[in-house]
C-alpha cells in the first residue's frame, strides 16, 4: 500500500521579515524630538517679565495690564490727579471691546527730572475671517510725571484710556 503524499511545492522560500533602513529610524526620531522640543516650549512659555514698579516703563507696564484686564480701579490708582479731572467717560475705548487680542511692546522711554515718555507699539488683532485675521498696529505714547517720588501716568493713548466712573451707583 503507498501513502498518498501530498506534493511539495518548490516555489520560493519565504521572505525574512524585512531589515528597516537606519536611516529612516533617525529621520522618524528627529520628528518625535523636534515634536516634543516644541511642545515643551508651548507648554513652559510664560507671561513677559515685570519691569520695576518705580520705572516708567513699569508703571505704563501694569497700568495697561489693569486696563486690558478691565479693572479700572487698579488702572486708576496709575493716573495723575490731572488725568483724573480731565478724564471723560465718552473718551475711554472700553480697552477690549471687539478685539480678540490687544499687544503692547515697550518700545522706548524717555525720563526727564519730573516728567517722562513712554513710546509703545499697539497691536490689534481682530477675529478671523476669509482671509485669515485681521491686524491693526499703531505707535503710541503714554506721558507720565513724577509726584511726590512716583511715576504717574498724565495721558495715555486713547486706545488704552481708562475712566472709573465717578459715581460706582448711579446708572446712565
Amino acid at each position: 500500500m503507498t501513502s498518498a503524499v501530498p506534493p511539495t511545492e518548490s516555489g520560493p522560500a519565504p521572505a525574512s521579515p524585512a531589515r528597516r533602513d537606519p536611516a529612516v529610524l533617525v529621520v522618524l526620531g528627529l520628528i518625535v524630538l523636534l515634536v516634543v522640543a516644541a511642545l515643551i516650549v508651548v507648554f513652559t512659555r510664560s507671561e513677559p517679565a515685570l519691569l520695576d514698579a518705580g520705572t516708567p516703563g513699569g508703571v505704563v507696564q501694569r497700568y495697561s495690564t489693569a486696563a486690558l484686564d478691565g479693572d479700572e480701579t487698579t488702572a486708576a490708582g496709575y493716573l495723575s490727579a490731572g488725568a483724573l479731572v480731565d478724564c471723560d467717560d465718552s473718551t475711554a475705548s472700553g480697552v477690549s471691546a471687539g478685539t480678540d487680542d490687544v499687544r503692547i511692546t515697550l518700545i522706548d522711554t524717555t525720563e526727564r527730572d519730573s516728567s517722562a515718555d513712554v513710546r509703545v507699539l499697539i497691536v490689534t488683532s481682530y477675529g478671523s475671517g476669509p482671509f485669515g485675521s485681521s491686524e491693526y498696529e499703531s505707535e503710541e505714547a503714554f506721558d507720565l510725571v513724577r509726584v511726590d517720588g512716583d511715576w504717574l501716568i498724565d495721558e495715555a493713548p486713547w486706545r488704552l484710556a481708562v475712566c472709573p466712573s465717578s459715581s460706582q451707583g448711579d446708572t446712565p
